[in-house]
């Protein structure tokens, strides 16, 4: 198990730090070719779209072929398309490629995600989630940097020796026992199951903070950029808010194991909510940088809880973990995408505190929710 364990993270944190490393380099590509805010906001958000549209369908795959045929699939075209990206000079491109990244991104966490829960006891699952998501988390520390780093040398150097990495995780990964055999359901009794109100509600939970670090991770570096700040700044707040989720996230799973997922749950939410409107309040570099140390806080606590709900949402519904691994992976580039774009052409439009000030509303009225409605999948009693 602990070997699973480290190879999921491994895969997982190599696909967020390429993901995060786009942050220092967005003035550049505005700069360069000429963007707008809200093109800035594709070329930002392409990843998690093809993340979106590829879930359930990696999902699927991750049932019918097994989950370490489907991330081996996901490191080697995450390596190509990441090549051709590192040497990409139009906007066309760059989001082509941008999106298929997305697409493998979602194999990868589709397959990861089903294999570690398949062989987790049901009463460890908060923390073993937990962990694999503090590791992930983690790659947004080394993503800014070699963002700052591809900004300096080049993307082509940096992007390049993707693929090399990919073929050393994807030879572990080949190397590393699958318990079990791909378990196959009936799609119209699989599409039911995800229409129902618990596993539907269950995937807003993750959805929603995604979405706020869609609309962050657009205008937090944009902002720094117009009031002075370096790439250094940019990748150095986003590099201390990671350190912040990813030690927070395996103490918040751990803690959800005890006492049941929905306090963290919306404690992080409320967090959250306070961050965003700090965005929308702050005139300087100081108090934009420490909105978003806030607003990792608040993801260090509830992301960890919203996935093991949904993974235990889909145990009870007789869902398999794979499609429950894809609505994961759906709700985090449907938030991403959805706040990129939409804060970025916002911002265009409004301002910075317009798109920030909707996106705490909506935080807020997810907190009441979770913390009032008997239906909510969160109030699920806590394994002993």
């Amino acid at each position: 198990m602990r070997r699973l364990l480290i190879l999921a993270s491994t895969m997982v944190f190599f696909d967020v730090a390429f993901y995060a490393a786009i942050a220092p380099l967005l003035p550049d590509y505005v700069a360069e070719l000429g963007l707008s805010k809200a093109e800035a906001g594709v070329l930002a958000g392409s990843y998690a779209a093809g993340t979106l549209l590829a879930s359930l369908p990696a999902g699927l795959v991750a049932t019918q072929i097994g989950p370490r045929r489907t991330v081996i699939a996901g490191l080697l075209l995450l390596g190509v398309s990441s090549v051709v990206f590192g040497f990409a000079e139009d906007i066309v491109l760059l989001d082509v490629t941008r999106f298929v990244q997305g697409v493998a991104g979602a194999l990868i966490w589709s397959g990861a995600l089903t294999w570690l829960i398949t062989s987790t006891p049901p009463e460890r699952r908060g923390a073993v989630i937990g962990t694999a998501l503090g590791t992930a988390i983690a790659g947004a520390f080394v993503g800014p940097v070699l963002g700052a780093v591809a900004a300096e040398v080049g993307t082509e150097v940096v992007f390049g020796a993707v693929m090399g990495l990919a073929l050393v995780l994807a030879v572990f990964a080949a190397r590393t026992p699958e318990a079990g055999r791909p378990e196959r359901q009936p799609l119209r009794e699989v599409a039911a199951t995800i229409l129902s109100r618990p596993v539907m509600t269950a995937t807003a939970f993750v959805a929603v903070p995604s979405l706020m670090f869609g609309t962050v991770e657009v205008l937090v570096p944009l902002r720094i950029d117009e009031l002075g700040g370096s790439h250094l700044a940019i990748a150095g707040g986003f590099i201390v808010g990671a350190g912040i989720e990813a030690t927070l996230a395996p103490l918040a799973g751990r803690y959800s194991d005890r006492v049941g997922r929905r306090t963290p749950f919306v404690l992080g939410i409320a967090i959250c909510a306070v961050s965003m409107v700090g965005i929308a309040a702050a005139g300087t570099l100081a108090p934009v940088l420490a909105a978003l140390m806030v607003g990792s806080l608040g993801a260090g606590i509830c992301f960890a809880p919203a996935l093991t709900t949904l993974s235990e949402t889909a145990d009870d519904s007789r869902l398999h973990q794979g499609f429950a691994a894809g609505l994961s992976n759906m709700a985090w580039a449907a938030g991403q995408s959805a706040g990129a774009v939409a804060g970025g052409g916002l911002a265009s439009a409004t301002g910075y505190a317009v798109p920030s000030l909707l996106v705490a509303a909506l935080l807020v009225a997810t907190a009441v929710y979770a913390f009032r409605s008997p239906a909510a999948p969160l109030i699920r009693p806590a394994t002993t």
